[in-house]
This record gives C-alpha cells, structure tokens and sequence, in this order.
C-alpha cells in the first residue's frame, strides 16, 4: 500500500494526477499507519501538494487539503515549521476558507511541540496573519485561529509575543473590523485569561480586560448581555474571580442588577447577570456571596415569582445551580416560606409550562433534592423531604406521570427526579407505598429509547447503591433491582418458542 501512495504522490508532484487519482491517494493515505508515511515523504510530495492548492478548482482543492490533513499529521511538528514555513504562510492568505483551517490547525499543532514554538514565535508574519483570520468572514476559521493564538499564550514566551510586541497593535486593529469581530477578540482574551495568574497580568496590563469590562457596565444593553457571558467564564477561575472582586467588576454588576429596576431594557441583560452571581456562588460560597449581595438573591425570588417565562426559566436555573451543594440548599432554607411557595410554583411550572421550561424545572429540582450519602444528617434529609412534598399535592405520582408521557426529553428529566431522592430513605418509603411502583422500575418495556434506558439504569444503581435500600424495600424487591443492574440497562429477556409437529 505505501508503494501505491508514493506512486500516486509522484504523479501528483509531476502535476500528472486527475482529480480521480487524487481522491484514490487521499483513500491511500488513510489505509497507511504514520510511521510508513513518514518514511516515504519527500519535501517535493508536500510541496507538489501544497502547488496543487493555487488552482480554481474546488474539488481539487479539496482533495489535496484531505490528503494534506494526513500527511502533515504523520510529520514531525519541527519538520512542518522548518520546511514548510513558506507553504504555510501562504496556506493563510488562500481564497479557500479549508486551506485556512488546514494551515491554522498545524501551527496549532506546532506550538504543542516545545522544540517547534520558537520557530513560530520567531515568525511574526504568520503570527500577524492567523491574528487577521479571527477577522474573517467565516466562523470556522475565526475559532481555529482563536484556538491556535490560545495554545501559543499557553507559555512565557508566547504571552510575551502576543502582549509585549507590535503584535498587540494588530490584535487591536483587527478588533476595530466590526463588533463580532470585537467579541471574538474578547472571547480570545478571557480564554488566555483563564489559564493562570500570570496570563491573566498579561492580558491586564494590554488594555483588553478594561476594554471588556468597560462595554459590560456601559449603557448599550446588547453589549452588556454579550460581555457578561465572558465575565462569567473569567469568573471560574479563583484569579479570575480575585481579580474582579479587586477592579470593583462584582460590586458594579450588583448595582446594575440594583438599578435593573427602573430601566425597561433590563430584560436584555439580566438573566446573563442573576447567572453571574449564580456561577459565582457556587465556585465560591453561596453563603458569603447571598449575604455581601443580597440583591441577587432577591432579584432572583422576584423573576421565579413573575408571569414571564424567559425570567422564570433563568431563575428556576440559577436555583438550581444555587442549590447544588449543601451549603446553597441551606441558604434557601433560611428563606423559609418564601422558597417553600416558590418551590411549589416550580412544581407547577414543571406540570403545565411549555416543554422547554418543564425540562429546565425538572433539572433545577434534581439539583436542589440531591443530597450525597456522607451528608444525608437529620435536619438535611427533614428539608429535602419538606421541599419534595412542597412541589404538589402528590409529588410523586406527579413525576410518575411526566414519566409515562411520550415525550423523551421530560421521561428522563422524570427518571433523574426519582434518580435525586433514590438514595434517601423517606423517597425510598414513599416509592414502596406507592402502588405498583417497584414493578414500574423494574419493567424495562416502558422504556423506548437509549437515552430512557440508561435514565432507568441510573435510577436502579442509585436505589442498588443506597445503604438502607435492602431493609425497606425487603429481600424481595432488592434482589430484582440487583438483577436489573447486573443483568444491565439494554437487557432483553430471550422468548424460547417451541415447535408442534404439524405445524407450518
């Protein structure tokens, strides 16, 4: 097989190979492992190929950029940059958006390579132009050069190319291409930002994260709503967040929810800030967060309580993310009747809303009913037995019978509900003293699909995996649910026939 590629390639660099034979090497090439390739490769191969790039036929081009993808994988990353560096500069400036995407993603793949980054570092031109593909037209090739200029920022050297050099200027210039463009710079921005202190200090001192943050509290309320989703990645991160906490960033967005109310445009941007506080409270502490601004918590209860589904949807979210870990669960508990009305609300809205906001429901009451078996004390088990039966008059025949619709998407947010309270042992009562609902666990013919399956498997393990589940469900119950699990979630008990004589 590699004699055949090589033979094909040879025609390919005397410029003898039709289309058909290009699509016949590009089949080759994928049939033949990288160590035989490599040993074959010459630099009239690549470069014949790379020629064959300069033609107007889209097919071709096409071709030869899949058979490019192949090849250039099985080389060494130095090699690439050293011998092909011409090649790859003009792979940048190609009409065909493909071979922009080829040649971005290898210099992706170079600067990996800790041998090959200062050969591209020491090539600001090409450097220069993957910072003007983030300006071009299509999507694809814009995140692929995002993608790359991230990987280069990931060392010292690299961050000092992008922010210490007449690079930063072009990066600035090419933010000036249109507002998109401008995000795509920002979201380049807060990525590199992400990754340590140091990038972080970096990208500061450039100007870029005042610039970011600027449009966040400015008056275009489009913007806010974009900038705020950036802000709340940076905001993962403990630099990120020790950063915006220092510039006053937290603070700002607290008086802007504060202000939301007078403004009638607020609809635009709230949900993106409520959601800040509430990534913010989770990867920090609900407590400390809901106490320093309480106006989160109260904007909050305001959009779970009003007639607008966007609000409620956003609300019913950040609960959900809120009241995700013990210490949120109990800093809703503190509210006391005010969370145990709303929690009856989001029962309903689970019930009768349109179906995108039963599921959003669904998920934010698995989240607030889970409690892991090490923190399942007295008090925790009472709160989440009184929010279960807050959310209707017959909570569970309520999700029973979400989960018997056909409707694939609310059958398993039903399954992950049951799935939540598995492994507490008042769930565990009320399912036994539901009739028939063992058997429906038990009964695989209801359920018609993957993603159901594997929701009911998920279900039994929780149940099979629960310390007190043998003492109330008795011997009986417990062994079928330990044969489920064994036997596993795609099981299809066999159906023996029997053949009569006679019959046809």
């Amino acid at each position: 097989m590699a004699e055949a590629v090589v033979e094909l390639l040879e025609r390919a660099a005397r410029r003898e190979a039709p289309l058909e034979e290009l699509r016949a090497l590009h089949l080759a090439v994928q049939a033949v492992p990288p160590a035989a390739l490599r040993a074959r490769l010459s630099d009239d191969h690549l470069g014949a190929l790379f020629a064959l790039l300069s033609v107007n036929d889209r097919e071709q081009v096409s071709a030869c950029v899949s058979i490019l993808e192949r090849l250039l994988q099985a080389l060494d990353p130095v090699y690439v940059i050293q011998n092909l560096r011409e090649e790859l500069q003009k792979g940048l400036f190609h009409p065909d958006d493909s071979v922009k995407i080829l040649t971005i993603s290898q210099v992706g793949r170079i600067v990996e390579n800790s041998d090959a980054i200062t050969e591209i570092l020491n090539s600001p031109e090409l450097l220069r132009q993957i910072i003007n593909c983030i300006g071009g037209e299509k999507i694809a090739v814009a995140k692929e050069a995002i993608k790359s200029l991230s990987r280069i920022a990931q060392t010292q050297d690299g961050l000092e190319a992008l922010f210490v050099s007449s690079l930063l200027s072009d990066l600035k210039n090419v933010m000036a291409t249109n507002d998109v463009v401008r995000y795509r710079v920002y979201e380049l921005i807060v990525e590199i930002s992400s990754v340590s202190a140091d990038s972080l200090n970096y990208c500061a001192n450039s100007g870029l994260i005042s610039e970011l943050i600027g449009e966040l509290t400015g008056d275009d309320v489009l913007v806010r709503a974009t900038c705020i989703e950036m802000v709340t990645s940076l905001a993962h991160t403990s630099h990120g967040r020790q950063y915006l906490a220092q510039q006053g960033i937290i603070d700002k967005i607290s008086n802007i929810i504060l202000g939301a109310e007078s403004d009638p445009f607020s609809g635009f941007y709230l949900p993106g800030f409520v959601k800040f506080f509430g990534n913010l409270a989770v990867v920090d502490s609900p407590q400390q967060i809901c106490e320093r601004y309480p106006v989160f918590m109260e904007k909050v209860f305001e959009m779970a309580e009003s007639h607008d589904p966007t609000m409620i949807g956003v609300a019913v979210d950040t609960l959900g993310i809120l009241g995700s870990n013990v210490e949120g669960k109990q800093v809703l508990q503190k509210t006391r009747s005010r969370f145990q009305n709303l929690i009856s609300r989001i029962g309903h809205e689970a019930k009768n809303a349109p179906t995108e906001l039963r599921l959003r429901c669904l998920d934010a009451i698995s989240s607030l009913l889970y409690l892991p078996p090490e923190q399942q004390t007295e008090d925790l088990l009472r709160m989440t037995e009184s929010w279960f039966t807050s959310l209707s008059s017959q909570p569970l025949e309520l999700f029973r019978s979400i989960s018997t619709q056909p409707f694939p998407d609310l059958h398993c947010g039903a399954l992950r509900v049951f799935t939540a309270i598995a492994n507490q042992p008042w769930a565990q009562k009320l399912m036994l003293n539901s009739p028939g609902f063992v058997e429906y666990i038990v009964d695989r013919s209801v359920e018609p699909d993957k993603s159901s399956k594997d929701a009911k498997y998920e279900l039994v393990k929780a149940l099979v995996n629960s310390k007190t589940i043998a003492e109330i469900f008795g011997n009986q119950y417990y062994l079928r649910l330990r044969a489920y699990l064994h036997e596993g979630p795609y099981f299809v008990k066999a159906v023996s026939t029997t053949a009569v004589e006679g019959a046809e």
